[in-house]
């Protein structure tokens, strides 16, 4: 839905990721649940428009090293927590390694996604930022935003998880991860990115291979949960065991997340 995504000067993929029907006949609240890429490049302007959506949670999804080569800008009167977390310092990032070392092709770009994809849940530092951001939705009574570098894999799979537990149907879970590819025009994008690559890879890759490394299939997120329902039963296990979501805490979120 074209008018989830809201247009910002040098923010991309900002959408609200609310106002879904659920399954049990009820409404996610619109205008509390939002995602994004990240903030280092936003205008002064981007930065009214986020004060004025007054957030009371930030969850930087982020290595410590990507919040230090771009640093989130905030506006002075920015009031809310910041959750981040210190994990996975060291060593370089998996794709960073896979686009220097990796055939930079269509193929490959989805094979990497794919096995990343079956990882990205139980990672410490997800384990860690997921089970904070749960408890924040069950005691903030302002907006929160979750965002990663891209806004598409890391967040996507957290507002799936989000969406899941809220008991979105799984087409519309799917049509939101996806949206992705509506809001930020990979086709446009494509080239910059590709430079940007060759800057810090020395490689080049085809204009195919960038436009499949920066979009988002369903085939991705599928991958993840299957990998959580081999290693806990179920996503609403996994939920439970692994990041604490248990009955008192889904039932606050609900409370509080359904209009």
């Amino acid at each position: 839905m074209a008018s989830r995504i809201h247009a910002f000067d040098a923010l991309d993929n900002f959408r609200d990721y609310g106002d879904y029907a659920t399954t049990a006949g009820g409404h996610v609240r619109p205008g509390v649940l939002y995602r994004s890429a990240h903030h280092a490049g936003v205008s002064e302007g981007d930065l009214e428009r986020l004060a004025a959506l007054d957030f009371g949670v930030v969850i930087d999804l982020r290595r410590p090293v990507e919040r230090r080569r771009q640093p989130s800008k905030r506006a002075p009167n920015f009031s809310g927590v910041v959750i981040e977390s210190d994990h996975d310092e060291v060593g370089e990032a998996p794709h960073i390694t896979f686009l220097k070392t990796s055939d930079l092709t269509p193929e490959s770009g989805r094979q990497f996604m794919t096995a990343t994809y079956r990882e990205l849940p139980f990672a410490p530092a997800h384990l860690d930022l997921f089970s904070r951001y749960f408890r924040a939705l069950a005691e903030s009574d302002r907006p929160v935003l979750i965002h990663c570098a891209a806004g598409k894999d890391r967040t996507g799979m957290l507002a799936a998880l989000t969406h899941h537990l809220l008991g979105v149907s799984g087409d519309d879970l799917m049509e939101d991860y996806l949206l992705t590819n509506t809001a930020v025009d990979l086709e446009a994008r494509a080239p910059g990115i590709a430079e940007q690559m060759k800057a810090f890879t020395g490689r080049t890759a085809s204009h195919d291979a960038v436009v499949a490394f920066m979009g988002v299939e369903a085939a991705y997120l599928h991958a993840a949960i299957a990998a959580m329902v081999e290693r806990y039963g179920s996503i609403d296990a996994y939920l439970e065991r692994a990041l604490g979501v248990d009955a008192g805490l889904r039932d606050r979120i609900v409370e509080r997340l359904s209009a």
